[in-house]
């Protein structure tokens, strides 16, 4: 797709911001180092900045020889973002000030049977309400809301295409939200959430190349590739979890047999527990997140059952991220999401053992893997950025191509 001249411009917008948040206080000078922009267009954009109140001036550092260069710092308190993480198990959801400190958040869990299109908009607009009423900020300080959901999603649309551990096809999620939320909407998924939590704030941070396996019930890959994110020409990028690695194996709610998801996703840890010891006190029927809490807890008491379960879900997902190796020889493989923070560095020390077995010397050689260090949400995270984006995408706050509430079955852009 053929950029537009307003969609570099936005890019560059998103871009010198993200250098600010990142290492404020910062000079117009740095600023065009880092970018690579020239210094009269940062000049410009920081302007536009300014202007939005994003960012502040702070005062001058001394230049060698010329006049003192001035500095600019993110402005924490000029507006206010959400990022909501919709699981299989849960609703996610935190505010978070422009410098992307969180500053509140809610929690709404979701049982079995519960992930109707409507059930889930109800999670989510009772956990949005929380978060902004523990705040104590005023609603017109939000400058949007993003969103996160699994499977494949139209982002400029605002439609969930295809969710299989939802069953969801073509869930017009944005407008259903829209009747509930009175802010800009912005839609994606974990993959692309985490892999931005990275390379703002993680592993990913000053990497060209890396891959951010995100492990939760659902699995997939987050690409950063060449400095930025790789969405694919149909925003589909990442869905490495439903790549085959056991031919004819596990049946998966994608409708294929032998997905890498069937094996290191959490539903796949618990049928090998379950297949190991049927009747294991670390089972939790129903219950992943107590289920893989139990094994981790197991595993530190060297309880070898469920040492066997962690072993066997590192091969497979060894063999799954020797595969990502070889083919986009990263500089770094990030494990994240609930599960790899679960079980930690014994799952992570498994993995580097058993992916030496299988990748090649030499892109192996060139590539880390580590656990993610981002110590809340990464979803959450990755998701209020991606209303940055879009806030910095508008002429002036609210406007652009975010959903606001509209009568029911329609799609309308904000007003200006």
């Amino acid at each position: 797709m053929k950029r537009t001249s307003r969609d570099i411009r936005t890019a560059n917008r998103y871009e010198v911001l993200r250098q600010i948040i990142a290492a404020s206080p910062t000079s117009r000078q740095e600023l065009a180092a880092a970018t690579g922009l020239s210094l009269a267009t940062v000049a410009t954009l920081v302007g536009e900045l300014l202007g939005l109140g994003m960012i502040t001036e702070v005062g001058f550092e001394d230049s060698a020889g010329g006049r003192p260069r001035g500095l600019v710092a993110v402005n924490p308190s000029g507006g206010a973002l959400i990022g909501v993480d919709i699981a299989e198990t849960y609703v996610h959801v935190e505010l978070f000030d422009l410098a992307l400190n969180a500053v509140a958040r809610a929690e709404e869990d979701m049982r079995p049977g519960e992930s109707r299109p409507e059930q889930v908009v109800g999670h989510v607009a009772a956990a949005v309400g929380a978060v902004i009423a523990q705040a104590g900020i005023e609603e017109a300080r939000v400058l949007g809301v993003g969103v996160s959901v699994p499977g494949q999603v139209d982002r400029d649309n605002g439609v969930a295409e295809y969710a299989p551990n939802f069953d969801w096809r073509d869930v017009p999620l944005l407008d259903l939200l829209a009747e509930h939320l009175a802010h800009p909407l912005y839609l994606d998924n974990p993959l692309r959430a985490c892999a931005v939590a990275e390379l703002w704030f993680g592993a990913a941070r000053g990497r060209g190349d890396a891959v951010v396996v995100n492990l939760g019930t659902g699995v997939g890959a987050g690409l950063v590739l060449g400095g930025g994110l790789h969405r694919g020409v149909s925003n589909s990028a990442g869905e490495w979890g439903h790549t085959t690695l056991v031919l004819d194996g596990r049946l998966c709610h994608c409708g294929n047999r032998g997905c890498v998801e069937t094996y290191v996703g959490a539903p796949g840890i618990m049928r090998r527990l379950r297949e190991l010891s049927p009747g294991s006190a670390l089972l939790h029927p129903g219950d992943q997140t107590a289920t893989v809490g139990a094994l981790a807890r197991a595993v530190a008491a060297h309880d070898p059952v469920a040492v066997e379960v962690v072993r066997d879900t590192a091969r497979y997902l060894a063999a799954g991220i020797a595969d990502l190796i070889n083919l986009l020889n990263p500089e770094v493989i990030v494990l994240s999401s609930w599960v790899a923070a679960t079980l930690g560095e014994p799952l992570l020390a498994e993995v580097r053992e058993a992916v030496a077995r299988h990748a090649l010397r030499r892109p192996l050689a060139a590539t880390e893997i580590v656990l993610s260090p981002i110590a809340g949400d990464p979803v959450s995270l990755g998701a209020a950025t991606f209303a940055l984006e879009g806030a910095l995408g508008s002429p002036r706050r609210g406007a652009g191509s975010a959903r606001r509430p509209v009568p029911a079955g329609s799609r309308g852009a904000a007003p200006s």
